[in-house]
């Protein structure tokens, strides 16, 4: 804002006075700080947030252009990146599973019992042919228990980030597996102690018992350890136990049928290994359904999940 000055001369002698010859014009620049707004301006435009957590600090961000990724963030993606391609290693060796596992079980199991003459293996009533019978069940072990762990490893999870999977048994499933596991060893043991007693006529000599149910009883007994660290490890393999020792149970015990005729054993003892062939036959049968009521459980279990789920995410939107 510009003011005006004018300036006058006054005279040294006080008694007469003139006006001045001219007029001199100074101006000066002044400013004025005004911090009120006029009438006539507009209000300044204010933003506000409705749910304000940021305590006024809206877009904040670093000082620095280039942030620096601390020691513990890189350790951690790498150690990700790390187990993101151990996993997919990994998942390629589990490809060839499905098919060695499988062809273990086959060539352990079934083989020798089908296409392996009886002759070769009985060299009559003796400690030798119990023997040999016996290492016949142990190899098929074995390469149960491979086909096994090689179920387990498939069955976990491809991604490192997910928790393994651990499948409990229910309790009735655990009762009635050891009903049937128990009732197949008091049925072979009430005929050696008839036989002993002399209720069953001719008697059983104890070799001839053990070369047809001794390799019997000691694969059963295998299977019950077995069941129990699947039950106790909570794998989910435990479905598929039952199924494998009962398949080979069932050849087992026709091979028994062979070498009782070997041995000339009596017409009772021949009469009770097909009871337990059918009992097996039978056992095995539900084992089978209780597959196929195991993945319709875990089917419907899955659909309310989604389905919960699903209400959840409507519900919040």
């Amino acid at each position: 804002m510009a003011s005006m000055v004018l300036s006058k001369i006054q005279p040294t002698n006080h008694k007469i006075w003139k006006p001045a010859n001219y007029t001199r014009l100074a101006t000066k620049h002044r400013s004025i700080c005004c911090t009120n707004v006029t009438p006539w301006d507009p209000p300044p435009v204010t933003y506000a947030l409705k749910d304000d957590t940021t305590k006024g600090e809206f877009l904040t961000a670093s000082t620095t252009f280039f942030e620096t990724l601390n020691s513990d963030q890189t350790k951690s993606a790498e150690s990700l990146t790390t187990n993101a391609k151990q996993v997919s290693k990994l998942g390629y060796i589990r490809w060839p599973m499905w098919i060695v596992g499988p062809l273990v079980l086959l060539a352990t199991g079934m083989v020798p019992t089908l296409w392996l003459p009886v002759s070769s293996i009985f060299l009559g009533p003796n400690i030798a042919s119990l023997l040999s019978l016996t290492g016949l069940d142990c190899i098929f072990n074995l390469g149960a228990s491979l086909f096994l762990l090689m179920a387990d490893a498939c069955s976990r999870p491809n991604s490192a980030g997910q928790d393994p999977c651990l499948s409990h048994p229910p309790f009735t499933y655990r009762f009635w597996n050891m009903v049937a596991t128990v009732s197949g060893f008091i049925l072979p043991l009430a005929m050696l102690l008839g036989s002993e007693k002399g209720l069953f006529q001719p008697q059983l000599p104890p070799i001839s018992f053990a070369i047809l149910l001794g390799p019997y009883l000691l694969l059963l007994a295998v299977q019950m350890l077995t069941e129990m660290l699947t039950w106790h490890w909570e794998s989910p393999v435990w479905l598929v136990t039952p199924v494998v020792y009962e398949t080979y149970r069932v050849l087992q015990l026709m091979r028994g049928l062979k070498l009782g005729a070997e041995l000339s054993a009596p017409a009772w003892t021949l009469h009770v290994i097909r009871g337990l062939v059918c009992w097996w036959v039978l056992v095995l049968g539900v084992q089978v359904m209780r597959v196929a009521w195991y993945v319709g459980f875990t089917a419907q279990l899955h659909q309310k999940t989604s389905l919960n789920a699903s209400e959840v995410e409507t519900a919040s939107s």
